[in-house]
């Protein structure tokens, strides 16, 4: 079957035949314009539009109460609150009504700025929402937040899943996000309160948390964080000294049998690749054996399995 060919853009420069149609002769009977129809509906969407975009008092909106970010910078605030005060609002929030009031559904950095600024009105476009299309818009907005630390964005996806019955697959859809994206972000709720608080306060990295996670036990993740904060290693730092701790016999304290070169280099390049202990056991000369890959949780599963390209953490 031949491919479909794409449609490409439109954009001027095509001549007037192709903008404004084919040139009709006199004697042809003229056609009610398309653009009447087009004009009468951009009309009414301006004015819906209007009607919805009102200026609220500052005092009668409450905050959204599924807000999942918890860390708000306040210096930016201050910055944000002195722009407002120089140049206005340039977008608005949006809000839906309730009993006692507003209830913000989105803008809540702007809301902040704009109390701090000592406004007493902030534009606001009024919108119906149930309370699922509240979680679902304060999750998308802040989501896709650049600068949404990775334990508020790990958490903020565990809640968009949780709340809808989601699959990974089927909230990086919904999102627009790559699924390995998701599922690494989840995994970092694995990590011990005290690393999590770490990546909160933005001592440890998405990259330093990734590597940590190999390591089998939490008390070998926190000596590890611990050695990175303090030291302020790097991400490949860290994770030279995941691969090297990997290495070590075993916690039984029985000393693995020393293995041929090309073997222990084979577990070595697994290991880095999936970011997990492998050992390879051989038998009959070498010519039998198996390969034994660690994992410490079913999200851990789910990321090793992503990454040997079987996809099967789903059904986990």
């Amino acid at each position: 079957m031949a491919a479909k060919k794409t449609e490409k853009p439109k954009h001027l420069g095509r001549g007037l035949a192709s903008l404004l149609g084919p040139i009709k002769s006199s004697s042809e009977q003229p056609k009610v314009p398309i653009r009447i129809a087009e004009i009468g509906a951009k009309a009414r969407a301006e004015q819906h539009l209007n009607e919805s975009l009102q200026d609220v008092r500052i005092e009668t909106i409450r905050p959204n109460p599924y807000q999942v970010r918890t860390v708000w910078n306040e210096q930016e605030l201050v910055d944000l609150a002195a722009s407002i005060t120089a140049n206005g609002i340039v977008q608005p929030i949006l809000v839906r009504r309730d009993d006692a009031g507003f209830q913000l559904i989105a803008g809540e950095r702007r809301f902040r700025a704009a109390k701090l600024a000592g406004l007493e009105k902030i534009p606001a476009l009024v919108r119906r929402a149930t309370d699922e299309q509240m979680l679902e818009l304060a999750l998308v907005e802040n989501i896709h937040r650049t600068d949404l630390n990775a334990i508020e964005r790990a958490r903020a996806y565990q809640s968009y899943i949780g709340r809808f019955s989601l699959t990974q697959a089927t909230a990086a859809e919904r999102l627009g996000e790559d699924r390995s994206v998701i599922a690494n972000h989840l995994r970092l709720l694995d990590l011990p309160d005290e690393i999590k608080q770490m990546l909160l306060d933005g001592q440890l990295s998405m990259g330093h948390a990734r590597a940590i996670l190999s390591l089998p036990t939490d008390e070998l993740r926190r000596k590890l964080a611990n050695r990175a904060m303090a030291g302020r290693l790097s991400v490949r730092e860290v994770e030279r000294l995941v691969r090297r701790c990997l290495k070590r016999p075993d916690e039984t304290g029985r000393a693995a049998k020393d293995k041929p070169a090309h073997i222990a280099e084979l577990e070595r390049k697994l290991s880095s690749e999936l970011g997990t202990r492998v050992a390879i056991e051989t038998r009959k000369n070498g010519q039998r054996g198996k390969i034994v890959i660690d994992f410490y949780s079913l999200d851990e599963f789910d990321r090793i399995t992503e990454k040997m390209g079987v996809a099967v953490g789903e059904q986990v």
